[in-house]
């Protein structure tokens, strides 16, 4: 029967005779029971109209979806590069103050075996600048343990290295009257990644109280550094090494060891330390003072022994 003829009988459904395209909507268009029905499905994780919170949940900033584990470390925004800045210093021109932690090896906790030390050096937001790691020959670090020669190297958040301190070995570095003579005083020299000599930290004599100098580049004596009778973690909570130019009695730097734990200082020698400067310091000089901050480490607190006699 051709579309259209006559007028549809008594009883029979409404459009019989007319087009099939008056009563059934066309092949893959929409019907009103099922939106969207014949459309293409949205992307992997959007959601299509109507159905809030469909797919995956959005990703935090700077951590890539779909991505498994923790949230990357938060690093401090790279700095332009400075004239007559040393390059990858730029980053301490904008800090006062920074706080090194070391990291803590399970190896150390069971077996009591000297490994390397490794540090991440943060600014006061708790954004990481730096990290640093030890270079240094197993045997001297069983067999001389904190006494030891080392190089630490500190890099940036492309893996570059951006200055390294370098300490030898001594036969009598660490005693306080034996620093009355150059041979026996104990000392790292701090040197940016393409050989610039940046100062040196040097052991100075004292009857009892730690006593170190710093030096510039050309070995010019420029502050001095003065710690506690008693460097021991019972008995302070913070142990400070104040700073001061040389002949004056005005601090203008610290270098501080916070307290890091009972389980921590007894049974391993992770340290945390602060150390702080004025912001307009010179950047060699300020990485000096970084430099101190590992050598007072290994001569005070880097033996897990005699951590656990002091506290």
């Amino acid at each position: 029967m051709q579309p259209g003829y006559g007028p549809p009988p008594p009883g029979m459904q409404p459009g019989y005779g007319q087009p099939l395209s008056a009563i059934q909507p066309g092949y893959g268009q929409p019907q009103t029971m099922q939106p969207g029905y014949g459309q293409p499905p949205p992307p992997y994780g959007q959601s299509p109209a109507g159905a809030p919170g469909y797919g995956a949940p959005p990703a935090p900033p700077g951590y890539a979806a779909g991505a498994v584990g923790p949230a990357p470390e938060v690093w401090m925004p790279m700095v332009q590069s400075i004239p007559d800045c040393p390059k990858g210093l730029e980053y301490l021109t904008k800090l006062d103050q920074v706080l090194i932690q070391q990291k803590t090896h399970m190896l150390e906790v069971l077996v009591d075996w000297e490994c390397s030390n490794k540090y991440k050096i943060l600014n006061n937001q708790g954004q990481q600048c730096y990290y640093a790691f030890e270079k240094s020959n197993v045997l001297c670090r069983q067999g001389c343990g904190a006494n030891r020669k080392f190089k630490i190297h500190i890099a940036d958040n492309n893996k570059q290295t951006v200055f390294s301190l370098k300490r030898p070995f001594k036969c009598f570095g660490g005693c306080n009257w034996c620093a009355a003579f150059r041979c026996a005083q104990d000392e790292v020299s701090v040197y940016a990644a393409n050989g610039e000599q940046l100062g040196y930290v040097r052991q100075a004599c004292s009857v009892w109280k730690p006593h170190y100098t710093i030096l510039d580049a050309d070995k010019d004596p420029k502050f001095e550094i003065w710690g506690p009778c008693c460097p021991c973690t019972l008995c302070n909570g913070k142990i400070d090494f104040p700073i001061r130019p040389i002949g004056s009695d005005t601090i203008i730097a610290n270098i501080n060891k916070q307290w890091s734990g009972f389980a921590r200082e007894y049974f391993t020698d992770s340290d945390n330390f602060g150390v702080s400067f004025p912001m307009d310091l010179d950047v060699k000089l300020k990485a000096t003072l970084m430099g101190a901050v590992f050598l007072i480490d290994f001569m005070y607190f880097e033996d897990t022994d005699s951590n656990s006699s002091l506290i």
